[in-house]
Formats: structure tokens, C-alpha cells, sequence
């Protein structure tokens, strides 16, 4: 009979030591205090003269004139995340009855963590429970809030930084989750997101000028966060990694380059002459003499680089022979060796005669000296162990130690790495601009330690968070894309990861003590991530172990004590005078049986001698400790731990304009606002001419009139007939236009709402490039429909990009089509049947099915306070979960993973709240969320 399979544990990695600073959900942004929600200028030094010589381009000098000003808004929690939770509520799908003892995780326990109810609307002032961030706008901004609201300066131990390499659009952006197509010039392939096109126009409007700027200032900002030990890599091409590493000798100083790494990547780059391998990394640290280092290491191979060296093979009697004269099998059994210079001339040592380390070496039946010019690299009495282990060779006059590869099995890399090419086929990419796992995963492994704080300014597809997270170190990751983000959301979402074995565990003490033959340590455990994992390691042996090692004198002196009598017996058998050293391994056969005998138990003694000597020194020596190779429970699968998905404030930021240059106060009225109001009346003339088309076509408003009204937020009054002009009503609406980088919230339209009944408006049209999922359920205040329409992102980048003619500037953004289904045991299930969605590339509107919505989330239970994503559906084609289905194939049933990949949600439990909230995502980025009542 078959063996049932073992079940396996899900678990998930938390960080107990650590916490974070309570900060605001979109749902209490309403409740913070009037100068929380105001950005805070952070001001930063640009340049240190003390630095020079220094990289110069256009408009730096200017620049330099003052300091960089940044400003830091407040950001907002958009969905709380936990993918145990998700996996749990599989687990009990598929065995009710055996799982039911398995208590749920309570959610609010690992997301919150501050002292009191009343402390969660008190933000910034307690800490909470940490959780991983994937936060949404501009990395500058981000990492300037992060410094100064919420008192991450000095402590994040490495950045990852993964900037452009160039300045061509495609090589950074990408328009949609299910195309990484993108090409310089094709219109429908352009980015219509306006955090995405801000960074666009702020990065290159100016070409490599700007670039330089663009990454001036985010490594400015990026230098304050880092902890004193702590390193940031920067990956660049061979564009521009000459003048990258210029703008970071200016930032970091010169003295603490670290190193320029070179890696392989997986294509050449077309080129009329010689095609470019290999991409770059630059890396520096904060203080280069503080500097975390974790050495890695890469198994020895033969006939490659220095270790074509180990060339020869020494055999038990000292027999010394080529290693290309052995066959392969023989190989994989041989003591493969190479010789060493055992002499030093190292500067400020005594050498010559009369020097601690010079001295006659007598050596079978030999003298031999070191010349005067240099002397031994040990002592008389280390000499004399070396001797004794074996591991001085001598030629006619001179000196050699005697390295074995086992002494040291692996190698430490160098700053170039070949082993990081992927065959294409192999490589499942994500996003356009993908990272190698593998080359992230070297450098966070090289520069922390699990529990340490990582930084990715520049998110993608979310590889260094999902390397991270596998390595046990906490995460933050910025984009301003949504479609990178809603990768890098279900990449993490989905991740399998192995259960590594803490060392602050039960398991993980036993695993030590097996490891190095010891007594379990009977010290409580924590499950502290801070304390590291159980890594595999490989012993080190160098040249003082073994000088050092006095318990090679005590196995010596035994040994001599049975071999010394065998050889004199041996002597007087064969009427010879050998030495020790001048004894054969094989006997002659003209020797007598006497003879024979002693000879084989001469060599049985001098055999055990050594191995016992190497015994000693392979016990007594050193160790490396293997940081890429933890040990792991291969009975226990992990997910990712709880995280958060962020965005900034979706206010518009005062006193700046668009290309983040500071304004004094109010302009004068004679030079009016700048590109701020060109932008406004730009809109406005926009809107009069084209109006705005609703879902339907017959629905389109056209505006007869649209005059300026002096209004805080509301900024025209336009008059247009409802149902046309010859049946219709006339309606008076009050038009309110959102900022031209950023996002309009619920607040901002509940304020507008409330001014537009104040002026006796009868409806309010607002006009934004993009509205916060919360936003989405509001369409009424009291009397006043609320309009919300989706402008064409051609608006804000006609002097960049083409128009693409078409018509509807401005279009209501459709709302998902969800029905709520009753199922059984009085339980209720969601069905998603599509979503009216705003094509920005064409600026239409189509209704698409289920197929244009690449995953929706449920929160089953809506508290509106925060959002927790406790049902996750997937329907794009790519299925973040394939891993773990693979893995979890026991536990999970195949129904129960299908359900994953679905428009109707499984059954779930009424909410005690009486309310759930479903948000959707399309293929594009965008989120609606809906409220409903159950």
C-alpha cells in the first residue's frame, strides 16, 4: 500500500523586531489634521564643493545656486494584503473537516499593532506592526516622506536602483499588463498614466541634462536613508554608466565606491560594431568603512581561472602526479593540490639572516634556505607542523606549500560575474524592463542581513521585492506606474517560497547542533527573523590553522611512538637504512613474508597518522558560512507576508509647478499663474469645444456656454441642454478640474459637491486624468449628480507625443457591472460581469466583459476603515499562482485553485459589518471600487 503523502504547512515569515509608523487609509483621510495632510518641504544639499573635481552639464550650475526642495506628502493605504489569508481560505475549500482546528490569522492583529482604538486616527505619532509597502508616485517624493513624516532616515540597509539607461520612451515604460510590446513612435503603445508621463516629460525634456538631474536628485534623496553601513547598487547600461558613476562619486564621494560590478546579460544589444554582453552595477556605501559585507562564495571548478593551478595529484604514500594524466572517475576521487609560494616579501618585516622568520628548514636529509630578500611565512615551530601534516613539498632548492582544493571548496567572486546569463526561453518576463533575480539576489544577500530594510525606487515587475521576500529582509518598492505596480502586486501575491530554517527556532537549534556535532541549545526561542537562518557552510583552511594547530605535535608524537619501531624492524628485515620519507608504497617480491608484514603495517599506521592529522585540522580550522544556501524544511511551503499597497496624497502640491520648480508665494496678477493656469484654461477651452460623452453616444453634453467662476474649487459654469436643445432642460453645471499630475479623491469630490450646492449649481462635472478607487461609488451629493470624466491623456502631452485625433477629450468613466448572488447556507457570492472601460489611447469608451479586467478583490467584510483583500481573482492569462499550485497540488484540490481564475467568487459568509467592497483592476492599471450593502 502506497504511503499518503505528508501534508504541508503554509507559513509566512514575520518581522516581530520591527515596526512602522501608523500613517493614514485612503477611508480616514478625511479625518487627519489640516497640517498632516499639507506636503512638507524637505530641503537637501546639492552639491559639497569639498567634492570637486565634479560632472558638470547644462542647468547644474543653476541648480546649485540653492538647495533641492522637496516636497513630502502624506501617503495613504489603498488595500491591505495578507496571501497566507488567501491560501488559508483555499486550504479549508478543499478539506473542511481536517482544517477546521486551524485557526484563521486575524488579520487586524498582523496589520495594526498600536496601543488603543483611538490610536489608529492618530497618525504619525505611534508605531505599528510592520508590513511590506508597494507604494505608487513619484520615488522622489516617496522616499522625501518616508525621511521626514515617518523616520526612516538612516534606517534602510540597501537600495536597489534600477533607473532608465537611456532616454527612449519604450525602454522604461509599459502601457499594459498583457503586452510588453512597446515601441518608440507607436501611439497606441504610449502610457497614458499622468504619474508615468510626468516622469516622463521631468526625465527628458531636456535629453541626457535632465536624465542627469532626474537621477541627481532621487540619489540625493536616496543617500539621507541609508543607515551608516548601508550600500545601494545602481543597475545601468554601457550608455551611461560613465556618467552615472560621475553623479555618484558627487553624491556618496569617490572613497566610497565599492566596486563596479559587471554581469552578463541575456542577449547582446544590436550594434553595427561590436555588440554590447554585459550591463552594470554600481555600488556604493554610505560610510565604505562601516560597510555590511556577507562574502559570497561560488563552488571551485577546474581549469578555469585560478584554479588552473590544481593541476596535480598527490597520492597516500606522497607520490606526486599531473592531473591530466588521470581519468574522470579517477578525478572525482583524488587529492587534487597545487603548489604555494611559502615565502613572503611583504613590507615592514624583518628578512635575511637574523630575521624571527628566516632559518635553515631541514627537509629529507636536506638544508634548504630562504634567500635574503624575503623570509617564511611562519615560524620554526609552524614550519615544523606544516612538515609533519604533509604540506611542504620540496624541489632541489626551494620551498613549496601544499594547497589541496579541499581545504577551501568554494571561491569568492570577483567583480565580474558570468554566470548570470538566461537563455530567453528559460526567462519568464513580466514587464518590459525586467531585472535578473539572480543579480538582485547577490547583491542583497552580499550587502544585509534577514530583517534588514530594503529599498526599490523603481519597482517594475516587482523583482527586488520578490527577492527580498524570499531572503527573510523587509521591503518597500515605489513605481509610478499602476500597471507595474498590478504585476508586482500578484508576482508577490502568488509567491512560493522554501520555509528556511531560523536559527531562533527548535528546528533550526537542532539542525545547528546535527551541523556541528554538538548539544542542542536549550535556550528559549522567538522565532526572531533578526537572528538569522541555518546556512550551509564549507570549512577554510589556511596556512596559520595549520602552523597554529598544536594538537598535530600530540597525534605526531603517538604515531611516532609505533612507527618508529616498524621502521627499524623494517630496516633490520631488509639489512636497509631508510628514512621515513624514503620508504616505497609497494613491496618488491624478492622481500620476505617478515618483511612484507611490517611493511604493510608501517604504512597502515603512517596512513591512519595523516588522516587523523587532516582530521584535526579540518576540526580546528575556520568555516564560511554559505548565505545563498540556508537549510530548509522541505515540509513546509511559504507564502508572502502581509503587506500594503500605498499611493501619495492625491492632492495637487502648492508652490510648484510641473517640472518641481519652486514658486514664491502668489504670482501677480499681471503675470498670471504660469503653465498651472495655462493648463486650467487650456482644459476649459478644450471642454467648451468638445464637451464631454458619456457612456452612451446620444448622451454626450455640449456646452452652450462656459464662462471662469471664482470658485475654491469649482473653476467654470457651464450651461448645456439635457437631452438636446430642442426637447431638453437646461442644466447650469459647475465644472471642477483636477490637477494635471495626480489624482482626484472621494474628499476632493465630496468638497467640490458641497460648494457646487452652495452656488445653486444643478450638477457637477469634474474632470480629472485619474480618479482613486474610492471615488468610483460617488455620484451623488444631496441634490448634486456628480459627473466624473476622464480626460484624455493627449491633454497634458501634446508637446511630447502625437494626438491621436480622436474626439472625446472628456468621457465618464463607467462603473463595474457586479451582481451580489445568494448561495447556500445563507452565505452570498459576487459576480463580476464586466466594466465599462475609458481607453486613453483612443479616448473611447467600450464595454468590455470579464476578459478586459486582469484581477478584482473582495474585502468580505468592509469596515471602511481599510481595505483587506480577502478574496483575490486573477483573470488574465497570466496565473500569478502556478507555483504554488505545483507545490500545494495535496492540500489544494484542482477546484479549488480554478476558483482562482473566475468571475464569481466563492461562497462566503454575510458580513457582520453588513457591508463588502469589491475593487477592480483592468489590464491598464486603473481601479473602480464599489460598496455594497448585504
Amino acid at each position: 500500500m502506497a504511503k499518503k503523502p505528508t501534508k504541508k504547512k503554509v507559513e509566512t515569515l514575520k518581522h516581530k523586531e520591527a515596526s512602522r509608523k501608523n500613517i493614514p487609509t485612503a477611508e480616514y483621510h478625511s479625518v487627519m489634521q489640516k497640517d498632516e495632510q499639507s506636503p512638507i518641504r524637505v530641503a537637501y544639499e546639492r552639491r559639497n564643493r569639498d567634492l570637486d573635481p565634479q560632472f558638470v552639464w547644462r542647468g547644474k550650475d543653476e541648480q546649485d545656486w540653492s538647495d533641492l526642495v522637496v516636497h513630502a506628502p502624506p501617503l495613504y493605504i489603498q488595500e491591505k494584503v495578507h496571501p497566507k489569508v488567501l491560501i488559508d481560505d483555499l486550504l479549508r475549500r478543499t478539506e473542511v473537516d481536517e482544517v477546521a482546528a486551524e485557526p484563521q490569522i486575524d488579520l487586524f492583529t498582523d496589520f495594526n499593532g498600536v496601543p488603543d482604538e483611538g490610536a489608529k486616527t492618530e497618525f504619525y505619532q505611534h508605531d505599528a506592526n510592520w508590513t511590506n509597502r508597494m507604494i505608487l508616485g513619484d520615488s522622489l517624493q516617496v522616499m522625501a516622506s518616508l525621511a521626514e513624516r515617518e523616520g526612516l532616515r538612516g534606517k534602510v540597509q540597501c537600495i536597489y536602483l534600477d533607473p532608465p539607461y537611456g532616454i527612449k520612451f519604450n525602454s522604461n515604460f509599459q502601457w499594459s499588463t498583457t503586452s510588453r510590446d512597446v515601441k518608440d513612435g507607436n501611439t497606441a503603445h504610449i502610457t497614458r498614466e499622468p504619474e508615468q508621463v510626468k516622469a516622463f516629460r521631468d526625465t527628458w525634456r531636456d535629453g541626457i541634462h535632465s536624465y542627469l538631474t532626474y537621477l541627481r536628485d532621487r540619489l540625493t534623496v536616496a543617500r539621507d536613508l541609508l543607515t551608516d553601513s548601508g550600500s545601494i547598487f545602481v543597475q545601468i547600461g554601457d550608455e551611461n554608466v560613465h556618467r552615472v558613476r560621475a553623479v555618484m562619486d558627487e553624491i556618496f564621494g569617490a572613497d566610497n565606491c565599492v566596486n563596479q560590478i559587471t554581469f552578463l546579460k541575456t542577449s547582446s544589444s544590436t550594434s553595427d560594431y561590436l555588440g554590447n554582453v554585459c550591463d552594470y552595477l554600481l555600488w556604493y556605501g554610505k560610510k565604505k568603512e562601516a560597510l555590511k559585507f556577507r562574502e559570497p562564495f561560488y563552488a571551485k571548478e577546474l581549469g578555469f581561472g585560478s584554479f588552473e593551478a590544481y593541476n596535480k595529484v598527490r597520492y597516500q604514500d606522497g607520490t606526486i602526479k599531473l592531473l591530466a594524466s588521470l581519468s574522470k572517475e579517477e578525478r572525482a576521487i583524488a587529492d587534487i593540490i597545487r603548489f604555494d609560494n611559502i615565502t613572503s616579501q611583504s613590507i615592514g618585516r624583518d628578512k635575511g639572516e637574523g630575521a624571527a622568520s628566516w632559518f635553515p628548514v631541514k627537509i629529507e636529509g636536506r638544508e634548504i634556505l630562504p634567500s635574503q630578500k624575503v623570509r617564511w611565512k611562519t615560524n620554526k615551530q609552524g614550519m615544523d607542523r606544516l612538515q609533519k601534516a604533509g604540506r611542504i613539498n620540496a624541489s632541489k632548492n626551494s620551498l613549496s606549500y601544499v594547497r589541496r582544493l579541499h581545504d577551501f571548496i568554494a571561491a569568492s567572486f570577483h567583480h565580474i560575474w558570468t554566470d548570470t546569463v538566461i537563455s530567453g526561453s528559460s526567462l519568464d518576463k513580466n514587464y518590459v524592463v525586467e531585472t535578473l533575480p539572480l543579480v538582485v539576489k547577490r547583491c542583497l544577500l552580499m550587502a544585509t542581513d534577514p530583517g534588514d530594510l530594503v529599498l526599490d525606487p523603481t519597482c517594475g515587475s516587482g523583482t527586488t521585492a520578490y527577492v527580498a521576500e524570499q531572503w527573510g529582509r523587509r521591503w518597500i518598492t515605489i513605481d509610478t506606474s499602476r500597471v507595474a505596480l498590478a504585476l508586482a502586486r500578484a508576482r508577490i501575491m502568488g509567491a512560493r517560497y522554501p520555509y528556511y530554517l531560523l536559527a531562533d527556532s527548535r528546528d533550526g537549534q537542532q539542525k545547528e547542533s546535527d551541523i556541528t556535532r554538538s548539544v542542542p541549545s536549550e535556550a528559549s526561542t522567538h522565532g526572531n527573523i533578526r537572528q538569522g537562518f541555518v546556512y550551509e557552510r564549507v570549512p577554510h583552511i589556511m596556512l596559520r590553522d595549520i602552523a597554529n594547530n598544536t594538537e598535530i605535535d600530540v597525534i605526531w608524537d603517538q604515531y611516532q611512538e609505533k612507527l618508529e619501531p616498524l621502521r627499524e624492524q623494517l630496516n633490520k628485515a631488509l639489512d636497509g637504512t631508510w628514512e621515513e620519507w624514503e620508504i616505497p608504497r609497494d613491496a618488491e617480491e624478492d622481500w620476505n613474508d617478515a618483511a612484507k608484514k611490517i611493511h604493510v603495517e608501517w604504512w597502515e599506521q603512517r596512513i591512519a597518522r595523516q588522516n587523523e592529522i587532516d582530521t584535526s585540522i579540518a576540526a580546528k580550522a575556520d568555516f564560511e558560512y554559505l548565505y545563498d544556501k540556508p537549510y530548509a524544511d522541505k515540509k513546509t511551503v511559504r507564502v508572502a507576508g502581509p503587506f500594503t499597497v500605498e499611493s501619495l496624497s492625491p492632492h495637487r502640491v502648492l508652490g510648484v509647478d510641473e517640472n518641481d520648480e519652486l514658486i514664491d508665494g502668489v504670482a501677480n496678477i499681471q503675470d498670471g499663474y504660469g503653465e498651472e493656469q495655462d493648463f486650467v484654461q487650456m482644459i476649459l477651452e478644450n471642454l467648451k469645444t468638445a464637451g464631454v460623452q458619456q457612456a452612451h453616444k446620444e448622451d454626450k453634453i455640449d456646452f452652450t456656454s462656459l464662462t471662469p467662476w471664482p470658485g475654491d474649487l469649482i473653476c467654470a459654469d457651464g450651461h448645456y441642454f439635457e437631452g438636446g436643445e430642442e426637447s431638453g432642460a437646461e442644466k447650469r453645471a459647475g465644472v471642477f478640474i483636477g490637477p494635471e499630475f495626480g489624482t482626484v479623491s472621494r474628499p476632493d469630490l465630496v468638497a467640490a459637491a458641497r460648494e457646487a450646492g452652495d452656488a445653486d449649481f444643478d450638477v457637477l462635472i469634474t474632470c480629472a486624468f485619474n480618479y482613486d478607487a474610492h471615488s468610483s461609488e460617488f455620484n451623488k451629493l444631496g441634490r448634486i449628480p456628480v459627473l466624473k470624466a476622464r480626460m484624455n491623456a493627449d491633454l497634458h502631452m501634446a508637446d511630447d507625443l502625437k494626438n491621436t485625433g480622436k474626439g472625446n477629450l472628456f468621457v465618464i468613466f463607467g462603473e463595474p457591472d457586479i451582481d451580489i448572488i445568494d448561495a447556500d447556507d445563507d452565505q452570498v457570492q459576487v459576480k463580476i460581469n464586466g466594466v465599462d472601460v475609458f481607453h486613453p489611447n483612443t479616448g473611447e469608451v467600450h464595454s468590455d466583459g470579464a476578459d478586459g479586467i486582469a484581477c478584482w478583490f473582495i474585502d468580505t467584510d468592509y469596515n471602511e476603515e481599510s481595505f483587506f483583500v480577502r478574496h483575490a481573482y486573477f483573470l488574465g492569462a497570466n496565473d500569478p499562482y502556478k507555483a504554488l499550485k505545483t507545490t500545494l497540488k495535496a492540500e489544494i484540490n484542482e477546484d479549488a485553485w480554478a476558483t482562482l481564475n473566475s468571475d464569481t467568487s466563492r461562497p462566503f459568509a454575510k458580513p457582520k459589518s453588513g457591508r463588502i467592497a469589491v475593487k477592480v483592476i483592468n489590464h491598464l492599471g486603473d481601479e473602480v471600487m464599489k460598496v455594497f450593502k448585504v
